[in-house]
């Protein structure tokens, strides 16, 4: 196999960055999209020139030329149809977070592994160079011990009726947003033993503000903030015992800059710009031809879901729980 043929279930937003890397490829061929009504995929096809179009989700899944899914549902709907995609043959990249719910991952990832058929979540901040670079230098001792990684990521969004909004399909401020600080935390830090969240719940009833904590083992510490009502922000700064390492721009990598500040000091460290969304569609298509392992697979997954529980169940008791 020289490619895979990637479909995409769904016509959601967030296609318009992924579908740029897939045509730009020599790894992947965007080949099918589907949608619940024929025609909206038959225009989305033509708009992005997508070969094929399907009226059902089946529909595509039972396209035999199609060997990858892209899934782009909302959040309650990324394990269910994961779980029908392996099973139709198809090997998956769901967008993130695959879900808040620890069992549910559980049961997705035991469906892939019983079809032989491979599942990744889609962080893809974490392919990119700069994110890459970043952990090498935390690694290498460039700012001592890590002591602290704090982050953030936040936007304006009032539109009730839109998906992120809405509390049937699980969304809010720490889902789609807060998840990357969790994630970046986890990445430098590994995995928490306990969580504490405090949310401000708008009137849609989903958290427009999340704050976090979270514990480590060595006693490292993460904090992070992120919502829907506040302006537009994201930084990431892994901080140790003798200097830290500042992201302006740690979750899109558009412009990929670390700065090392210590010893009063600051040393800008730039990194090739690279598409991120190329970059983990060509992670699975290499994983599919055997010729790298998945570099976001079951552990990451489950571990994710962990915290996003814990925190969600923190907030909503006003106590720390353990992880």
């Amino acid at each position: 196999m020289g490619v895979i043929r990637l479909g995409i279930i769904s016509t959601a937003h967030i296609n318009r960055l992924l579908i740029p890397g897939a045509h730009a490829s020599d790894k992947v061929e965007l080949i099918a999209v589907a949608s619940r009504e024929k025609s909206r995929a038959e225009a989305y096809a033509r708009e992005w020139e997508i070969e094929r179009a399907y009226g059902s989700y089946d529909a595509l899944l039972e396209d035999p030329d199609v060997d990858a899914v892209y899934i782009s549902l909302p959040n309650t709907m990324h394990c269910e149809w994961s779980i029908r995609a392996v099973e139709a043959g198809k090997h998956v990249l769901c967008e993130k977070p695959l879900s808040r719910h620890t069992a549910d991952v559980e049961q997705a990832f035991d469906a892939a592994e019983r079809s032989e058929r491979l599942l990744t979540e889609a962080f893809m901040y974490r392919h990119n160079p700069q994110t890459r670079r970043l952990v090498e230098l935390v690694r290498e001792g460039a700012i001592g011990e890590l002591r602290l990684v704090r982050s953030t990521f936040s936007y304006s969004l009032y539109d009730a009726e839109n998906i992120r909004l809405r509390t049937d399909v699980e969304g809010g401020s720490l889902m789609d947003v807060g998840c990357y600080c969790v994630s970046g935390s986890r990445l430098l830090a590994g995995e928490p033993e306990s969580a504490f969240g405090q949310a401000y719940v708008g009137p849609s009833g989903t958290d427009w503000v999340f704050t976090g904590a979270m514990r480590f083992p060595g006693d490292v510490l993460a904090q992070f903030d992120c919502g829907t009502a506040l302006p537009e922000r994201d930084e990431l700064e892994a901080i140790g015992t003798e200097g830290s390492l500042f992201l302006d721009d740690p979750w899109h990598c558009r412009e990929p800059v670390i700065e090392l500040r210590r010893d009063d000091k600051v040393e800008q460290i730039e990194l090739d710009q690279l598409d991120s969304y190329r970059l983990e569609l060509e992670n699975l298509s290499d994983a599919v031809r055997g010729e790298a392992a998945l570099l976001l697979g079951r552990d990451d997954a489950l571990a994710q879901a962990r915290v996003l529980e814990a925190l969600h169940h923190s907030a909503e008791t006003a106590a720390s729980v353990l992880v």
